[in-house]
């Protein structure tokens, strides 16, 4: 099998239940959710100790559920939709960042993106979840998508902000604050 095809050389491509453009919202949507899972992967990269044997675990784990995403956007016809992506993909982010926030210092301020190598990447993790979730958002605006994928995008970003902070807590690494910020954490409202 080659792995070129030439069948996008007109700038479309193929989705389930039909051709798009590539640079079609949906694309845009799924491509920015393959670029996530190319980050976690290298976050995958930089861990080396025992130490994180578990964060590795849940990463491996995470980039199966980021193609299971993918696929689920991928979808044209409503008819032909057998989604991968439910409600208990989100249950076990939460239990996961439960469990990692547990293990962090107490959080005041906003704090700057950074620490080790791997919470650095961690961070970039985040900001482009954000951006697959906005991209998936904008997607659903126009077609009917699978809010679940919406869900989970949204936590998994929460996700990938209480790991890049337990990356520098387990090797007593601090987060720098950003410096103009208020207290915004742990205010009651």
């Amino acid at each position: 099998m080659k792995l070129y095809t030439r069948t996008g050389d007109a700038g479309q491509t193929s989705v389930i239940g039909g051709r798009v453009d590539k640079d079609d919202v949906r694309i845009e949507a799924y491509g920015t959710i393959d670029e996530l899972n190319s980050f976690v992967g290298q976050a995958i990269g930089l861990i080396e100790s025992e130490q994180f044997a578990d964060l590795k675990d849940e990463l491996l784990q995470i980039q199966q559920e980021l193609f299971d995403c993918g696929s689920d956007l991928a979808y044209v016809k409503i008819e032909e939709r057998r989604f991968k992506v439910g409600a208990e993909l989100t249950s076990q982010l939460e239990k996961w960042i439960d469990r990692h926030q547990s293990g962090n210092p107490p959080l005041e301020k906003f704090i700057l993106p950074g620490g080790t190598p791997l919470a650095a990447v961690l961070h970039v993790c985040r900001t482009v979840c954000r951006r697959a979730e906005r991209r998936a958002v904008t997607l659903g605006r126009h077609q009917e998508v699978n809010s679940e994928v919406l869900i989970y995008l949204n936590r998994l970003s929460d996700y990938f902000f209480a790991v890049a902070r337990a990356a520098n807590a387990r090797i007593g690494l601090k987060d720098i604050e950003y410096v103009r910020s208020a207290k915004v954490f742990g205010r009651k409202s």
